[in-house]
């Protein structure tokens, strides 16, 4: 081999792939970095992911608004469109009124959310930002306490959903609430991992919903599963003693009550009972199985973005610096500050060492 034509070829070898990198990317890509980069976003990923969650959220919220008309005759209305027998318990008393106040706050505060995570309303309108911030954490935890009001009788109320919800109230409003802390105590790169916890746990109702569907409908083929529903829950269904008595026979004995229980098959597809029955099976193991889901997710996020946290936390020790807080880089809840982590330094302090 001449040994010329090995050198030439390592000589021209770094000039290709520099015109390669240099190359100017098609109309598509263009328009692609101009759509996310005009709304503050510096990597096409985080815009991507914005896209996919703000969009259920968004959809989701928009597809429900509907069931602000509670009572209404509408077939659209919470009455109609909620699994049957739902409204049996939530037309009256204290599960009204928490079925009012969840819906009333959660379903705004779903469609404000998803402005908080746009990175050129923080930058330029933190007027905007600040404030909405602010109806979000309002709307949510008020909404937190109607979901706990009816707890007792969603989806049949059974131990492992009260479980549950409670679970993610708990999960959420203490997120929120360590969000609020570090904020006002300017440490925004926590600010920011505790408001995308918060959200992430929120946003368990979608997958909750899609998880227990498809459970319901496998539940449904292996006919061995059953939820007891009472007398007048049935009644409420079926309409008539009649068609209530004749199915359940439990209900039409001497004795029997609006409490009497009767065993319902969960089935979906069939009965509107048994689709009721088959929805209740599914709900609790849905709710901690989309909790579990997004609360892995949501750490596997902030643990794949390292330099996004850094560079808050830089800008969050300038900003404590200026408002001469204590200790700057570290006033907030902090590993560093409030438990055995490694002392946090700020980039100039590096640099000199």
């Amino acid at each position: 081999m001449d040994p010329r034509t090995t050198a030439d070829r390592n000589v021209s070898s770094p000039h290709s792939s520099t015109s390669e990198n240099d190359r100017i990317p098609n109309k598509p890509v263009q328009l692609w970095r101009r759509a996310y980069q005009s709304l503050g976003f510096q990597k096409a990923y985080n815009f991507s992911l914005f896209i996919i969650f703000a969009g259920v959220i968004v959809g989701f919220s928009l597809a429900r608004l509907s069931y602000l008309n509670i009572s209404g005759s509408a077939s659209s209305s919470y009455a109609n469109g909620a699994s049957p027998g739902e409204w049996y318990w939530y037309s009256h008393g204290i599960h009204r009124i928490g079925i009012t106040i969840h819906l009333a706050t959660i379903l705004p505060a779903g469609l404000l959310m998803v402005w908080q995570f746009i990175p050129v309303i923080r930058h330029k309108f933190l007027i905007a930002h600040r404030i909405n911030g602010y109806l979000v954490v309002t709307l949510v935890i008020i909404s937190n306490i109607g979901a706990l009001m009816i707890a007792r009788r969603a989806f049949g109320g059974v131990l492992a959903t009260q479980a549950g919800v409670g679970v993610l109230v708990i999960m959420s409003t203490v997120s929120i609430a360590l969000a609020y802390y570090n904020i006002k105590r300017l440490q925004i790169d926590q600010h920011r991992a505790w408001m995308l916890r918060a959200m992430f746990y929120l946003g368990t109702i979608v997958t909750m919903r899609l998880i227990m569907i498809l459970s319901a409908l496998i539940s449904s083929q292996m006919s061995s599963y059953n939820t007891t529903m009472t007398c007048g829950e049935l009644l409420s269904i079926l309409d008539t003693n009649e068609k209530v008595n004749t199915f359940y026979p439990t209900c039409g004995q001497p004795g029997s009550t609006a409490a009497t229980l009767a065993i319902v098959q969960a089935k979906f597809g069939s009965q509107p009972e048994q689709i009721a029955s088959a929805l209740r099976v599914s709900f609790g193991m849905a709710l901690w199985m989309a909790l579990f889901l997004h609360a892995t997710g949501v750490e596997i996020y902030l643990g794949l973005t390292p330099r996004e946290n850094n560079r808050l936390r830089q800008v969050s020790y300038e900003r404590q610096l200026e408002r001469g807080l204590s200790p700057a880089g570290s006033a907030g809840l902090t590993s560093d500050r409030w438990g055995d982590g490694e002392p946090w330094q700020p980039l100039k302090e590096v640099a000199r060492e």
